[in-house]
């Protein structure tokens, strides 16, 4: 099979980095919005089944294929607003504004209007709005040495050194040693894993207009603004701009739609960790990172199948250690998000205002800084463009790895995505 050609060490430790950091990063607003809705023990291991199964499958075998790497995650901000919205409303009424809420998003992707949204906005824009996304993820990496110095610094000059000699395995070495290094200290808490498998409950859907209008549209608006914005923003950037980004909003929208009786509350399109996945650092190649996207959606599987088991496995790991690999790992591609967004003379305010607005992590109306990172760099665009004439745009080959390293590829970065380019 090719896939197993084409797969290597440093695309399946990809696939793994991605899922600690997505999975320690947010799995505990995961249970706050379970128990919001009085989930039992039961119920909130029903969730993770049902995430775990959804994004690994989404994210598997559409990576197989297309056999470029599709990256699919659950809401945060979908999880941190159903956390509070969700006080005063059953687990039956939660599942019926899933369902609705997923109805919402299949009709955003077969409609195709979301698509055509995302490709009026500019390539400087959309790179500025990954890079402020990526780039607290940068800063959380040397944070981190404020509690676990030791720990980063190691990390840091095991990256440098390994990045010198062997490129290709710079993330897997680094992580390697951290684990040894937390390990040799006693700092794995190991004793949070019980082995068992996971059974999921099925909740009959209850539709009320109540929780239609305070839990369903908000996730639905959160969903689209915050994560598959950026997500398609991480997709083109990466120089997959060639992916049918309305098939997969619809991919999303209908798992979503089929597991939401078990928990799955809402997927989407990842950013982070698919930045992780379509970087250089998954492979030098590629044609071939999509096995990191199909490893990082089996592990996914297996936190499914054994829910409990391997949520205390990935949170026995330090949080500063998960904290600096996210950041190491990313550092490609926040530094080439950044060479995008700025090489356009033209749009290179608007970008940085994009850039500043989205790292700010300031949130409005219940919508986050992604959302407005990018009305507020389209503003100034418009504002700095009106009644000039727009230049013309030179296109590029489609798959170009544009944005997911250190430096700019030759090609034009505004051909990464058809329709680049063009103001909103």
């Amino acid at each position: 099979m090719r896939f197993f050609k084409d797969l290597s060490l440093s695309a399946f430790t990809a696939g793994f980095v991605a899922v600690l950091v997505g999975f320690t990063s947010s799995v505990a607003i995961v249970f706050q919005a379970a128990q919001a809705f009085g989930a039992t023990p039961e119920l909130a291991a029903s969730w993770m089944w049902a995430l775990g199964l959804g994004m690994g499958l989404a994210s598997a075998l559409p990576s197989l294929w297309w056999r470029k790497p599709v990256m699919i995650a659950w809401s945060t901000p979908g999880a941190a607003v159903l956390a509070v919205a969700g006080m005063g409303h059953s687990m039956n009424e939660a599942v019926g504004a899933f369902i609705v809420c997923a109805v919402l998003v299949v009709l955003a992707g077969a409609t195709g209007w979301f698509e055509r949204v995302m490709n009026r906005i500019p390539m400087a824009i959309a790179s500025a709005l990954l890079a402020g996304v990526l780039a607290r993820f940068g800063l959380g990496a040397f944070i981190a040495a404020q509690t676990a110095l030791p720990l980063v610094l190691l990390m840091l000059g095991t990256y440098l050194a390994t990045k010198r000699l062997l490129p290709r395995y710079a993330v897997p070495l680094t992580l390697l040693v951290a684990t040894v290094f937390v390990a040799a200290r006693g700092q794995l808490a190991w004793s949070g894993v019980h082995f068992s498998l996971t059974w999921p409950v099925f909740t009959m859907p209850v539709f009320t207009w109540q929780a239609i209008v305070s839990l369903a549209l908000p996730l639905f608006v959160v969903t689209m603004a915050s994560q598959n914005l950026p997500g398609v923003a991480a997709i083109r950037a990466a120089g997959y701009g060639d992916l049918p980004v309305s098939k997969l909003i619809t991919i999303s929208g209908l798992t979503t739609l089929v597991l939401a009786p078990f928990g799955a509350f809402a997927l989407n399109l990842s950013a982070i960790t698919a930045a992780i996945c379509m970087g250089r650092e998954a492979h030098e190649d590629p044609a071939r990172r999509y096995t990191a996207a199909v490893s990082c959606g089996a592990i996914y599987v297996v936190i499914g199948l054994f829910g409990a088991a391997v949520t205390g496995l990935l949170t026995a790991f330090p949080k500063e250690l998960v904290a600096a690999i996210a950041g190491l790992a990313l550092l490609g591609t926040i530094g080439g998000g950044l060479a995008a967004a700025v090489r356009d003379e033209s749009h290179r305010e608007a970008a940085l205002i994009t850039f500043l607005v989205t790292l700010s992590g300031v949130t409005l109306a219940g919508i986050g800084s992604a959302f407005w990172g990018v009305v507020a760099g389209a503003v100034a665009l418009a504002v700095q463009q009106l009644g000039r004439r727009a230049p013309a745009v030179e296109k590029a080959p489609a798959g170009k790895d544009i944005a997911a390293s250190g430096n700019i590829a030759p090609d034009t970065p505004e051909a990464a995505a058809p329709g680049a380019g063009k103001n909103i």
